[in-house]
């Protein structure tokens, strides 16, 4: 059942990460005899989790019998924790809201069942409440200080709460458990979300020399990441990594050897440019083809820029306003400021050309109806006529969309009133249950709608995935999309509201 958790916090903190809306299930066709028999497994093995999990499959957990069931189970077997645990845990993947009495249930009758504290955790946070879920993870670790999983969860939920405290728990964690997976996830979190890059360098390399990247999955990820902070950072550096990568990473080895070649590549560029050479530069820039996540984009297009004004500033100037309208980024725009201020032109001047750009190629969004949780009453996108809005499609299940709420939050409270709005559809109706609770338990600003299914979402489809995001003008055009806020680009949201907002249409 650990995997259960596993999968669920992983989803919380992941990104880029997209989580995908629960598509109905058929409902099992099980004859009466069969599900007798499966019924007299749980009974003569109640401690059996998998012959629960054949039952509770067979019968369906939307089946009303199959509470029925249980409860007549836990009055015979009063002091079995695994007899309500079973349901739980069925409850809790299906991100039911059914799930918390069951793992109360759990958790009373054996305090030292750390799964069941685990899926209050993950419970608590599609309820909002984060406290209490730091409290049960806690309790969790008390269960068993010897399981690495809770150890990393309760140690990562600091993270917020105490700087200090949060580093040297997960420094701990990898400490004890150097041979665990989960020790690697703890320096690969601290890493990338490290304060400035020689810090993150640093952990970086602990990461790489205390889990051997061919073993460790969260290693050979940290090196990836670090590969491409090194891109931007010391590209000679970058071509080391993945010299040694490509040594020693077997069936990855081929991809790290065209990580080899494009950091050769980028420090030829580099060099090039300084020497004057346009051309060349730009040869060499051609073979640094990078993933759209990567971080180390910005940097790449910044140099090709340089190499481009070479010869024209004007050209240079353009091809960043260009690529800032696929993606749009703090240190492109400053980029575009610099070589717009080498051609005369102001600040201001910048800004309007880009809000040219953009509304050019904007889009009237598809035209809504949707439920308002608080009101109970339909919302459009006419409604919000005049202001700029952020729109994001989420669900309280999901991690990743919890992961990023705090980043939004910590933009969208700079507007308060001013015209700016923040709304969040929920495209898991079953889900309902948790929302207004999500919204009172975290505090968060959005106004929450819910979804309709098979509507016609147009140029708003988020292809039954979340979060995924857009931002809307004063006229409902959509001007931003499909972007993904953390804490190293919550400056980003900024610049990509300002501009909206200061040119209103």
């Amino acid at each position: 059942m650990n995997k259960i958790f596993a999968l669920a916090f992983a989803g919380s903190l992941v990104l880029p990460g997209i989580v995908f809306g629960q598509k109905k299930k058929d409902k099992p066709e099980v004859s009466a005899a069969e599900l007798k028999k499966l019924a007299a497994a749980v009974a003569a093995h109640p401690d059996s989790l998998s012959y629960h999990e054949e039952f509770i499959k067979a019968i369906g957990i939307d089946n009303p019998a199959v509470v029925v069931q249980y409860q007549q189970w836990m009055k015979q077997f009063p002091k079995n924790a695994n007899v309500p645990y079973a349901l739980a845990a069925t409850y809790l993947e299906e991100e039911s809201p059914k799930a918390k009495p069951y793992l109360e249930k759990t958790v009373a009758l054996d305090s030292t069942y750390v799964e069941g504290w685990g899926g209050l955790w993950t419970d608590a946070q599609r309820w909002g409440k984060f406290e209490e879920g730091t409290e049960y993870l806690r309790k969790a670790t008390e269960a068993d200080p010897k399981n690495a999983q809770y150890a990393f969860y309760y140690a990562e939920g600091m993270r917020d709460k105490d700087a200090a405290k949060h580093e040297a728990m997960i420094l701990d964690v990898a400490k004890r458990f150097p041979d665990h997976e989960r020790g690697a996830q703890a320096l690969y979190w601290l890493a990338v979300r490290g304060k400035g890059a020689a810090y993150q360098m640093k952990i970086f390399e602990l990461l790489k020399n205390s889990y051997d990247p061919a073993k460790f999955s969260w290693s050979s990820s940290g090196m990836s990441s670090y590969y491409n902070l090194l891109l931007d950072e010391n590209p000679e550096k970058a071509v080391t990594l993945a010299g040694e990568m490509a040594a020693k990473m077997g069936e990855q080895s081929q991809s790290w050897e065209k990580n080899e070649s494009m950091a050769k590549a980028l420090v030829a560029a580099k060099s090039l440019v300084a020497a004057g050479d346009a051309n060349g530069a730009l040869a060499q820039l051609k073979t640094v083809n990078l993933p759209w996540y990567s971080s180390a984009r910005d940097g790449v297009q910044l140099l090709k820029a340089a190499a481009i004004a070479l010869t024209s500033k004007s050209a240079a100037y353009d091809s960043l306003r260009m690529q800032f309208l696929k993606t749009p980024g703090t240190k492109l725009f400053a980029g575009m400021l610099s070589y717009g201020q080498q051609l005369g032109k102001s600040a201001t001047q910048v800004g309007n050309e880009t809000w040219k750009l953009l509304q050019d190629s904007s889009k009237q969004a598809t035209e809504f109806s949707l439920r308002n949780y608080f009101t109970n009453k339909p919302a459009s996108i006419a409604d919000y006529k005049g202001k700029v809005v952020l729109l994001t499609y989420w669900f309280p299940g999901c991690g990743p969309c919890r992961g990023e709420f705090p980043h939004f939050e910590n933009v969208i409270r700079k507007y308060k009133g001013q015209p700016v709005d923040y709304v969040g559809i929920n495209i898991v109706s079953s889900q309902n249950d948790y929302v207004l609770p999500f919204m009172k338990g975290s505090g968060y600003s959005f106004t929450p709608l819910e979804d309709q299914e098979g509507r016609n979402k147009g140029n708003l489809n988020n292809g039954q995935a979340a979060p995924v995001n857009f931002l809307l003008d004063q006229q409902g055009r959509i001007i931003f999309k499909n972007f993904r806020i953390d804490g190293s680009n919550e400056d980003q949201l900024e610049l990509m509201i300002n501009l909206v907002l200061k040119h209103e249409a």
